[in-house]
């Protein structure tokens, strides 16, 4: 039986974790501990009492998370908070967050899997961090109406914005939320992006700036990563694991 520090040095290799900068509460690594032992693991989008709940039904004792459990501190450990806590005492479950570098991994990170997703050749990243270029370009033949059939194939939800290239030559791709990788991918030379989410005033920009917008939601667009980190150690160790959904339509 894999231990709990076994599955965390993998994790942290695997991912780079050191050698990315973060925002101030991604706090990336082993978040909260358990018994030692780990049994069964599972991955999900976000840390929070539902999602432990869950993962505890399941009987896993090693989450992985990507929006790990302190975006919103420091608050007083009251209320969901201290449930948060009590939950993942009760059910002796360790919690791992891996944020940005589970977005930029050119191998099981959230961009990369999208891009392979859907059949795009990766040429270069952009939205540059310490640690490694958080996005991702491609090289693309595909028009536009190839592309969006692409993405509804495995998005419920797709919201097009269509002003760009009939048939662009690149496509930039970020997971999550693209306010701020859109004006890094215009400088790049892009006129397409592939998102999670942006704001009300980019369909105007949109317009003017002659681009191509694909809002694929920001948990759907970042499952990706969560589960690869996720098979990858239940195959080097042996245990089984599990993917928790919150259906979040966001």
């Amino acid at each position: 039986m894999p231990t709990l520090h076994d599955l965390v040095s993998y994790c942290d290799t695997r991912t780079n974790r050191a050698a990315f900068k973060d925002y101030p509460g991604a706090l990336n690594g082993l978040q909260f501990s358990n018994n030692g032992k780990v049994t069964k693991i599972g991955a999900a989008v976000d840390a929070g009492v539902i999602p432990f709940q869950k993962a505890i039904t399941e009987k896993v004792d090693f989450l992985i998370v990507h929006h790990g459990m302190f975006w919103d501190m420091p608050r007083p450990i009251t209320g969901p908070v201290y449930e948060r806590f009590t939950t993942l005492m009760a059910g002796n479950c360790a919690v791992y967050s891996s944020h940005l570098p589970l977005d930029a991994h050119t191998e099981i990170g959230n961009n990369a899997l999208l891009a392979k997703q859907l059949s795009l050749k990766p040429s270069r990243g952009f939205i540059p961090n310490e640690g490694g270029d958080i996005g991702l370009i491609t090289e693309n033949t595909l028009s536009r109406e190839e592309l969006k059939l692409r993405l509804q194939k495995h998005y419920t939800h797709v919201t097009a914005i269509e002003y760009g290239s009939s048939t662009p030559k690149e496509i930039a791709i970020c997971s999550g939320s693209g306010s701020s990788a859109l004006p890094i991918a215009i400088a790049s030379g892009a006129d397409t992006l592939i998102t999670g989410e942006l704001r009300e005033e980019h369909f105007n920009l949109a317009q003017e700036a002659k681009l191509n917008l694909y809002l694929c939601g920001h948990y759907a667009t970042e499952v990706h990563a969560v589960k690869a980190l996720a098979e990858e150690l239940a195959k080097k160790f042996s245990i089984p694991w599990t993917f928790i959904s919150t259906e979040n339509p966001l």
